[in-house]
């Protein structure tokens, strides 16, 4: 792994044309497997730089920034101060921006995130802290501002600025249609942005409109800047501001202009890139089967095409000459690519019997399979693989569902208050264990910063539990194959929750001892807006790794689906699963059980969409897509990538 002075150094290797990889993007751009690795990285870049200026006497100005990129950096300079005596006694921090109007000790404002994460567990001194102030008169923010930027001046400017990115391009609260010349000033927040924050805020209609920033210029001033982006949510925009045109639209790209910029990103953020979603077209290729499927694919789809349609000019003129030369003719490579496909299609998830399986997904034996279905949140089940949970029932396999958390983070309080309120009237308190007077009292007069108090967060978790109920008994299930494991490190009370235990991953274990399944469906999908999906998985992850002696183990296989927000892409699938219209009808209305979370959808991410539609219109275009690439036509198709653990 490179050292952050590596990382500097190798800003240069584009100028030095060195990498013909890279030679779309026009900001250097550093890419890990994932985002802790990275973060350390950044992390130990900020500490040299602290400890350089103090042996020198010198002060260390850092541009800070909140949100849920820069917490792994946050968290490693906190250990480093506490394990490796890192002081910040000579660190002055400005932060980039603020909401307005935002009280300090609320906990949406970026003053609470800030002390939260970093100033109340390290060393710097009180006074060296420089955040927006969101309470400022109106009638006065335009002189706070202009001091803001000239406090900034007086510590000597920003030796080092920290950025994350939001899906508009913005970087502090710039957003589109700010000017390269701007200065700290108030802005009003794009809608995009209000509607990613609005899991925050539970809702949209309490995001703040407004917002306190750093302007363009001001961050363009910093001596050094490093952008972190982590996951496929922010792969579209990454692209855009590294590879695109320098434009206010996307204010992000203005640092193209800086000389000393650099962007950390995760394998999934970088995805969209070109040397990662279409490296044929920078330079030669090593042609494994999965980048061949990847191609094949994406050529159909520009040329509009299917599969069998294409020709050897279609492959010489879009970057793949060299695929046509190693494999032949286009024939032989257009034949491979459809039996690929086409034998990932079947209407028989758990294996179907008495069959060749040699090229099905999955195995003919045995004939009965023992299936867990983990859900990460009660109702990802039916949302991600409702059809084909329906198929494996009525084939007559033993399912199980896996509820991992009790989901009650995204019941809203009003409708918890209307279940109360009909509880209240329906029993009296001597026959209940739930004090239901004191929830109506807590949530009528609920402030903003109040965690759910236990009879609260018990209620919202039983709403959310019954819905499950209802949606798998509609589909088929037994009451006795329903699980809640409600693990431990959900129960917070709140978005914010605790780190995977070794009692989560105990949990996970323990069911699946239990059930000694032989296949597994899981939640591969990480991009849902708060990390519980990523989570959940992990904690499968490490037990079956942990079982893996285990001999019902040399049995078991790993599906992953994907959850509301991104389907795998075609190259990726090893199982589609298609749906009759009345298949997909039925989905619908399993997902519809789960009424807590209709109309109002409380971590919808950068989707407005409800559940049911995102659902339904996913597994339709995935449907179009294998149409269109040549393949039978199928009303709806649910998809899955074999894992190997």
């Amino acid at each position: 792994m490179k050292s952050a002075v590596e990382i500097k150094r190798d800003i240069s290797y584009k100028s030095a044309g060195k990498f013909e990889e890279t030679r779309f993007e026009k900001i250097h751009c550093e890419i890990f497997k994932n985002s802790f690795d990275a973060s350390k990285i950044v992390a130990q870049e900020i500490a040299q730089l602290i400890k350089a200026k103090k042996e020198k006497g010198k002060t260390c100005v850092l541009g800070l920034a909140t949100g849920s990129s820069p917490i792994k950096v946050y968290e490693e300079l906190v250990r480093m101060h506490r394990e490796e005596g890192l002081s910040f006694t000579n660190v002055i921090t400005f932060n980039l921006d603020e909401y307005y109007p935002m009280r300090k000790e609320n906990k949406q404002s970026y003053h609470y995130f800030m002390h939260e994460h970093l100033f109340n567990h390290i060393d710097i001194n009180p006074e060296n802290i420089n955040i927006p102030d969101g309470t400022i008169p109106i009638d006065e923010l335009n002189q706070y501002c202009i001091d803001y930027e000239m406090n900034i001046k007086k510590a000597g400017g920003l030796d080092f600025q920290l950025l994350g990115i939001g899906r508009t391009g913005h970087v502090g609260f710039n957003e589109p249609g700010s000017h390269i010349n701007s200065g700290t000033r108030i802005i009003t927040l794009d809608h995009i942005t209000r509607s990613d924050a609005s899991s925050d805020f539970n809702g949209i209609d309490n995001v703040p409109k407004r917002a306190i920033t750093m302007g363009v210029s001001t961050i363009l001033r910093s001596k050094r800047i490093v952008l972190m982006a982590w996951g496929q949510n922010k792969a579209s925009i990454i692209k855009r501001t590294i590879q695109g045109e320098i434009s206010s639209e996307v204010p992000a790209t203005f640092l193209q202009n800086h000389t000393n910029a650099t962007f950390v990103l995760d394998q999934s953020a970088a995805l969209e890139l070109t040397r990662f979603k279409t490296p044929w077209l920078v330079g030669e290729c090593i042609w494994t089967q999965e980048l061949k499927s990847k191609a094949i694919v994406w050529l159909c789809q520009k040329t509009k095409q299917s599969i069998l349609k294409l020709t050897d000019r279609d492959y010489n003129n879009n970057g793949m000459s060299d695929l046509l030369a190693q494999e032949g003719s286009a024939y032989h490579l257009n034949i491979n690519m459809f039996n690929i496909l086409q034998h990932t299609i079947t209407g028989w998830p758990g294996g179907k019997p008495n069959t060749d399986d040699t090229y099905r997904p999955e195995r003919a034996y045995p004939e009965k399979k023992r299936v867990i279905l983990f859900s990460p949140h009660p109702d990802d089940d039916v949302i991600s693989m409702g059809g084909t949970f329906s198929k494996l029932i009525k084939q007559g396999h033993d399912v199980h569902v896996v509820y991992q958390t009790s989901g009650n983070i995204a019941v809203t309080d009003e409708e918890a208050l209307k279940f109360a309120e009909v509880c209240n009237d329906f029993v009296t308190e001597e026959n209940c264990n739930i004090n239901f007077s004191k929830i109506i009292s807590f949530l009528s007069y609920k402030n903003e910063n109040q965690i759910d108090i236990s009879d609260v967060r018990k209620l919202k978790g039983l709403i959310r539990r019954r819905e499950s109920y209802a949606a798998t008994r509609y589909i088929g299930l037994k009451d006795e194959n329903i699980h809640f494991l409600d693990l431990p490190f959900y129960e917070t009370g709140q978005i914010k929750k605790n780190p995977l235990g070794q009692e989560d991953i105990n949990i996970v274990s323990n069911i699946i001892k239990k059930i000694k399944p032989h296949q597994v469906f899981a939640a591969g999908d990480l991009a849902d807006p708060h990390g519980t999906h990523e989570v959940c998985l992990n904690a499968i992850f490490k037990a079956m790794k942990d079982l893996k002696s285990q001999p019902f183990m040399d049995d078991c296989w790993l599906w992953l689906y994907r959850g509301a927000w991104h389907e795998w892409d075609i190259h990726d699938i090893d199982m589609a699963v298609p749906l009759s219209p009345d298949e997909v009808l039925l989905k619908r209305h399993a997902i519809l059980f789960h009424q807590s979370q209709k109309d109002r959808v409380m971590f919808q991410g950068n989707d407005s969409r409800e559940f049911w539609v995102r659902a339904e219109e996913r597994n339709k275009s995935t449907a179009k897509l294998y149409d269109e690439l040549g393949l039978a036509e199928y009303e709806a198709i649910e998809a899955f990538k074999r894992f190997a653990y």
